[in-house]
């Protein structure tokens, strides 16, 4: 039996297709059914890679006794999270407001025809167990209410949607005041109350990754040189890097760590999770030249190029994801066998391994397996082994080797290969910093392949679609994919300047203002102005497991409004943050992209512009950005005459030069050029200086 899902893209949709469930995608159809036959929508958000996804949908949607309740007393609407956004984002609220406690995945909500929900959970058992009712039994009770309660339904509905509508921010509080750089002391020293300073971090169990709030600590060490950012920083991504939330064996991360010290991670890989860490990895390093966070780097970006990036030559992008599960059990793929280690490796190559990832201690995995982690340091097994360190690193590598080999002959868990452009900007942005500042040129180009194959199949009408797969690009476009696409392509464009880059970046940031700022009370909405009409429409601000869409469209829109020279851009800018500058103030969690765009509203990026020949040219912009990474370096080649007329104003456009020019560009304009690197790395560190006393 197939039902509504079969022609669907996505492979969260497709994998209930063949449910006994009546499932309709989101959609008209769906929707004017559940208005004609006056029947309730039970409404089911989830995604490809989720766990208790595939838990309720093995137990309750492959059910038939369940289907036929179902088919019964609702239209069943099946939404894939990453496809549609701003519908989960509008009923995780809601679950929030009903339930005091935060949603999830798979978040199944009840609603009225008109969309308003009047009941919903995360995870229901088919039988009543966890403190949870049995799902089964739970269905006839809510569909009852829908028709015996009918006025609370309705008045309860007009609440939720009050309060909903109260989470946007207040325009008549809208600032006028001067933003106050004291506020960024003040989130460092929020943030060092909810550091665990034993393993990283923060908050407890379960712990995420929180890229948005490390990245700002680095940002406030790199302009401020405040060293317990950097501290807390370097302390988190080390835990993180030898826990088993990192892949040790693949590279890459996973979701999130199920307890408090990072040893036992839900298995998902995202996309949108290693992007960012991709970006943060190498920024650590250079604020620590920390041979660990290189080894990750490169570790991951090969994973990134193997595992997640399309190889066909007609495509390019990012996929989006990689399943907790394997086997129908999570972390199947990713666990091990202390015997199983012990009969593929030589007995040499085990005395390494063993004590490196924690095989000489007690399972760490359901009693029995192991996740491998890093628990003792390769100095000590060579002094234990009397071995000298060079011998201790080539057994490990040569023990690795074996046990990628085994297990990359295992089940793989399952890959969604649709490609997204808002994660794709993040991993844009991720590989083409590591490839700048690593020198290598395999990232780079992997970076301008999903660049180029976004805005040849993605970019249509001069407007953006959301997804792609199967040949088929779809979906309006959120503001999350146009800021991250535009702040991954103000990377690229410092790696590697192409004009189709700069033009698309303005294309981007003209359907921003266009189509998502609220102009009259500043801001910007998750949808755009001719979306489809939703109960609510969102301003988000906090960031999550990705930094917020206006805290994010505030920082690309000051940095491209500096390097075009058009304040258009960076007044957008200002009206975002001084929107929510109240509510910033009086609460410092969750607001730290927006207090990036802040800093650097009262402290504006220097922008540096080189041009001359490649190789001398390369070594100016590395010496530059391992000594200010924090500024904005543009390279051009030396035989390059059309510069955007913002540039070319300032930067002289002569025939061929001999040797790298450079020219230093702030707010006030650009000064003079300067033909001798020791003369502009003195004019950086003066620049720096002055941006921390202003």
């Amino acid at each position: 039996m197939t039902n509504h899902l079969s022609s669907e893209t996505s492979p969260y949709l497709l994998q209930h297709s063949g449910n006994p469930v009546d499932w309709y995608p989101w959609g008209e159809q769906a929707l004017d059914l559940a208005r004609t036959q006056n029947k309730p929508i039970l409404l089911s958000i989830g995604y490809s890679a989720c766990h208790w996804c595939h838990v309720m949908a093995h137990e309750s949607f492959e059910n038939t006794e369940v289907a036929a309740v179902m088919n019964e007393h609702f239209i069943n609407i099946k939404v894939d999270r990453e496809e549609r956004p701003d519908i989960d984002q509008i009923y995780q609220t809601a679950h929030y407001i009903m339930n005091h406690r935060s949603g999830g995945w798979p978040l199944t909500m009840f609603l009225t025809p008109e969309q308003k929900p009047y009941f919903g959970g995360t995870y229901f058992p088919l039988q009543p167990r966890y403190g949870l009712p049995g799902f089964l039994e739970l269905l006839p009770r809510v569909a009852e209410a829908y028709y015996t309660r009918s006025k609370d339904i309705e008045k309860q509905g007009r609440v939720l949607l009050t309060l909903m509508n109260q989470t946007l921010p207040d325009n008549q509080r809208s600032s006028t005041e001067q933003f106050s750089a004291a506020l960024l002391t003040q989130a460092i020293q929020h943030l060092e109350e909810q550091f665990d300073p034993v393993y990283g971090g923060f908050g407890q169990a379960p712990k995420f990754l929180h890229p948005a709030e490390l990245t700002f600590c680095l940002h406030q060490y790199f302009k401020a040189q405040n060293t317990k950012a950097l501290q807390m920083t370097v302390f988190t991504l080390e835990k993180m890097a030898t826990g088993g939330i990192y892949d040790q064996l693949g590279g890459g991360f996973y979701r999130y760590s199920t307890d408090g010290y990072w040893c036992i991670p839900h298995f998902e890989k995202m996309l949108y999770d290693n992007g960012p860490l991709l970006h943060l990895y190498t920024t650590a390093w250079l604020a620590t030249n920390n041979p660990l966070f290189k080894q990750i780097v490169s570790d991951t970006a090969q994973w990134v190029i193997r595992e997640m990036q399309s190889d066909r030559s007609d495509e390019g992008g990012y996929y989006s994801t990689l399943d907790a599960d394997s086997e129908h059990e999570e972390g199947k793929y990713y666990v091990w066998d202390r015997d199983e280690i012990a009969q593929v490796l030589t007995a040499e190559e085990f005395a390494v391994i063993a004590p490196y990832y924690g095989l000489s201690q007690a399972p760490n995995f359901e009693q029995k397996l192991w996740n491998l982690v890093i628990t003792t340091d390769l100095v000590e097994i060579a002094q234990r082994l009397d071995i000298t360190l060079d011998q201790a690193l080539r057994t490990l590598l040569s023990g690795r080797t074996k046990l990628q080999a085994i297990r990359a002959r295992r089940v793989r868990p399952g890959r969604d290969e649709k490609i997204l452009v808002s994660w794709n900007g993040l991993m844009i942005k991720g590989m083409a910093h590591a490839g700048r500042i690593f020198g290598q040129v395999a990232w780079i180009q992997s970076a301008q392949r999903a660049a180029d194959f976004i805005r040849t199949m993605l970019w249509k009408n001069n407007r953006l679609l959301a997804t792609y797969k199967d040949g088929k690009a779809h979906l309006n476009a959120y503001l999350d994919d146009y800021v991250f696409l535009l702040d991954g392509l103000l990377e690229l464009m410092q790696t590697e300047f192409r004009i189709d880059d700069l033009e698309f970046s303005t294309a981007l940031a003209e359907v921003l203002l266009e189509q998502f700022e609220d102009r009259q009370n500043g801001g910007f909405y998750f949808t755009s102005h001719d979306h489809e009409q939703l109960i609510h429409r969102p301003k988000p601000v906090y960031d999550n497991a990705m930094a917020s869409g206006n805290g994010m469209v505030a920082i690309v829109l000051q940095r491209l409004g500096l390097l075009l020279s058009e304040p258009r851009y960076l007044q957008a800018a200002e009206r975002t943050i001084r929107l929510f500058y109240p509510m910033m103030s009086t609460q410092l969690n969750g607001y730290c992209s927006l207090l990036t765009a802040m800093d650097e509203t009262l402290f504006p990026p220097v922008m540096i512009i080189l041009r001359g020949h490649s190789d001398e040219m390369v070594i100016w912009q590395y010496t530059i950005q391992r000594q200010f990474p924090q500024m904005f370096v543009l390279t051009f080649s030396s035989e390059l005459i059309n510069l955007p007329p913002s540039l070319s104003k300032a930067v002289s456009t002569e025939a061929a030069v001999d040797s790298v020019r450079a020219w230093v560009c702030t707010v006030a304009g650009c000064m003079p050029e300067i033909t001798n690197l020791q003369d502009l790395l003195q004019i950086c560190k003066v620049q720096g200086r002055i941006s921390n006393l202003l």
